[in-house]
């Protein structure tokens, strides 16, 4: 069971990663036909970007993700408690030692990062360490772990940067038409373009215009199915389902972190760190509680 859900996430993310790289295509067609008088050379360049972008992220993400969210990395003297409860989940896990880091917040919750097994860190709150038990420290501790051995923490470092692509090209091209940069192609379409001409103007418009909004729904699609599997491959490791249906339950009464979480990397974290109210919770990073613990009674 746990295997053909693994094998239907993976199949899809990658849709979903595909349908990214559409949006920031799309997007980069928009602002080259508008202002580079070339919507093939808007193409290739957004491509470029975007590339840019996932490496830098890849290779840095570890260090640049720790630092936005002020964790200060750990060891075996000074966190014993956490640190051997991440050692245990690894060797369980079979994956190399992460490394372990601790965010001053009194809100419970965790994340892990990196973009390989052999890279990772794993970071948790003084919040969550001091509420959860043994059991139900494993059972987080468990979920993030899985985020490393599914390689999730890779597709959601990725994601994070097409996302970031497609809204600075989209942010770009809205100062373009605040400033008026793309008037002068503007005028050539209204003074003989053909239909074609013209219908490609406004898809171009639409796309720089909703590409952002698509892109966040996507990331938050990835995110959310990929929690799920990270649910059921703690209960995997630990063999303690209830330890997991505890945290979670505990997890779900925790207040918001009170220092900020950036939009990029809130979808890592194990709870949502923001946890809106009103329209915004449609973007939720993260399912419902009760639909995630739901799902592992039915285990």
């Amino acid at each position: 069971m746990l295997f053909d859900q693994i094998a239907r996430n993976k199949r899809k993310t990658w849709l979903l990663l595909l349908v990214f790289f559409l949006l920031l295509g799309l997007v980069g067609y928009g602002v080259g036909y508008l202002w580079l008088g070339s919507g093939f050379g808007g193409l290739i360049l957004a491509l470029v970007i975007g590339f840019i972008y996932a490496v830098t992220m890849i290779f840095q993400s570890t260090n640049v993700v720790m630092a936005m969210n002020g964790a200060r990395e750990v060891d075996e003297q000074t966190a014993p408690n956490l640190y051997h409860v991440v050692e245990d989940m690894a060797m369980v896990a079979q994956i190399p030692m992460p490394r372990v880091f601790i965010v001053d917040d009194p809100s419970m919750n965790a994340f892990a990062t990196g973009s390989s097994p052999k890279n990772a860190a794993v970071a948790a709150t003084t919040g969550l360490l001091a509420v959860m038990n043994r059991e139900e420290l494993e059972g987080v501790i468990g979920h993030e772990v899985s985020h490393i051995r599914n390689y999730d923490i890779r597709i959601s470092t990725i994601a994070v940067a097409l996302a970031s692509a497609i809204t600075m090209l989209a942010g770009m091209a809205r100062n373009m038409m605040l400033w008026g940069e793309g008037r002068r192609r503007n005028d050539d379409d209204r003074n003989g373009s053909s239909g074609l001409e013209i219908i490609l103007l406004i898809i171009s418009l639409i796309a720089i215009i909703l590409a952002p909004l698509a892109a966040t729904l996507v990331q938050l699609a990835i995110s959310r199915q990929r929690e799920f599997l990270a649910d059921a491959s703690s209960v995997e490791l630990t063999r303690n389902p209830q330890g997991m249906i505890n945290a979670l339950l505990k997890l779900d009464n925790s207040a918001p972190m009170q220092h900020h979480v950036d939009d990029a990397s809130a979808a890592l974290f194990i709870n949502d760190p923001k946890k809106e109210s009103g329209l915004q919770k449609f973007f939720y990073t993260h399912p419902p509680i009760s639909e995630r613990v739901e799902r592992l009674k039915q285990m």
